[in-house]
């Protein structure tokens, strides 16, 4: 009878001792990392028993869950505006880089043949001007490919998306009639084309018409199978999106926030419509009846992002982030407190 009744005070003090304790965090955002946030936090949860639920409703979805206090961190490919960072002027909400991702340009043509794509052309046929897959601009940088007469469809998000940004930053840089009349965004007010909800979606929709063109992040036209274009840079070189191309465009000086563009790259052989994605947070944690204890393991968990979780960017066609940007954001995770005190020492 003492033995049961000492098993039972022990069992007793061993649950008081993860009271408080968040056995799941939960997090909201951007589809454009999701299949690595879902590697990562499986295999985050076998290792340390937290579960991790990450919502992927896109980039501006992240950003409202995280204003309204609904998620522990949201999501974003679009690094807040100031006029978007006001809204929590007495909490100021930090962001730092998981990793570097490639927008890709996927279509569905017979044969899915290997395209160069021009600036000009991408942006023209996303006003709207060339509608015809035999158009002379297509033509003449990819001679010897037979381009059929068929209609361009064009497919993009229907929701608030930082792949959007990512993508309407890099016309807005290549095209002043694009930035004049569309501009960046994470939602736009588009010329033509469908709208598909999430980087899935608008895979899926190219895989169904005949003839469509979109715009996704790498892993989801590789997972679709979709064909995508190598890209005239800057420097006048066609590059294909590659962990190589994507890691080169993003060598470039950090400021300490992170907020950074890196379209339009000036690497010679650096792929122009490369991005980092950002996890965003509140820096003092004691808000909304937060304990420490959740905090706590939410640091270490973006610590444990940026260092070990790292290994497995590659073999899911995401870039691993420069040394550069781990050593920024291992300050950014420094400044969080609680009570005003560091969480992390």
């Amino acid at each position: 009878m003492k033995r049961l009744l000492s098993l039972i005070i022990a069992i007793s003090l061993a649950g008081l001792a993860t009271a408080g304790k968040a056995r799941e965090l939960t997090g909201a955002g951007a589809t454009f990392p999701y299949p690595l946030y879902s590697k990562w936090f499986d295999i985050y949860h076998n290792e340390t028993g937290i579960k991790v639920n990450y919502q992927a409703i896109g980039s501006g979805g992240g950003i409202r869950q995280l204003l309204n206090k609904t998620v522990d961190f949201g999501g974003t490919d679009a690094f807040m505006s100031e006029e978007e960072l006001t809204k929590s002027p007495e909490n100021p909400i930090l962001h730092f880089p998981t990793c570097i991702g490639a927008v890709v340009i996927t279509y569905n043509l017979p044969g899915s043949p290997a395209l160069k794509l021009t600036p000009e052309v991408i942006s023209s046929i996303f006003l709207g001007k060339i509608r015809k897959w035999d158009h002379p601009d297509i033509k003449r940088t990819n001679p010897g490919i037979e381009l059929p007469s068929l209609p361009i469809v064009v497919v993009h998000r229907s929701d608030g998306s930082g792949t959007t940004f990512v993508f309407s930053d890099y016309l807005s840089k290549v095209s002043p009639e694009w930035r004049d009349k569309v501009g960046r965004g994470k939602s736009l007010r588009w010329p033509v084309g469908l709208g598909a909800k999430g980087n899935p979606g608008v895979a899926a929709l190219v895989k169904q018409i005949k003839g469509a063109i979109g715009y996704v992040e790498l892993a989801y036209a590789e997972k679709n199978s979709l064909p995508y274009a190598s890209i005239r840079n800057r420097a006048g070189n066609f590059i294909k999106p590659t962990l190589k191309s994507i890691s080169l465009a993003a060598d470039v000086p950090l400021p300490p926030d992170t907020r950074v563009s890196i379209t339009d790259t000036k690497s010679p052989q650096g792929y122009p419509i490369a991005s980092f994605t950002w996890i965003i947070f509140y820096k003092e944690q004691n808000y909304k009846n937060r304990s420490y204890e959740r905090a706590k393991e939410m640091l270490q968990l973006f610590w444990w992002m940026i260092h070990q979780a790292q290994q497995y960017n590659e073999s899911l066609l995401y870039g691993r982030l420069p040394q550069t940007a781990v050593r920024t954001a291992e300050k950014i995770l420094k400044s969080a407190t609680y009570r005003g005190k560091p969480i992390l020492r």
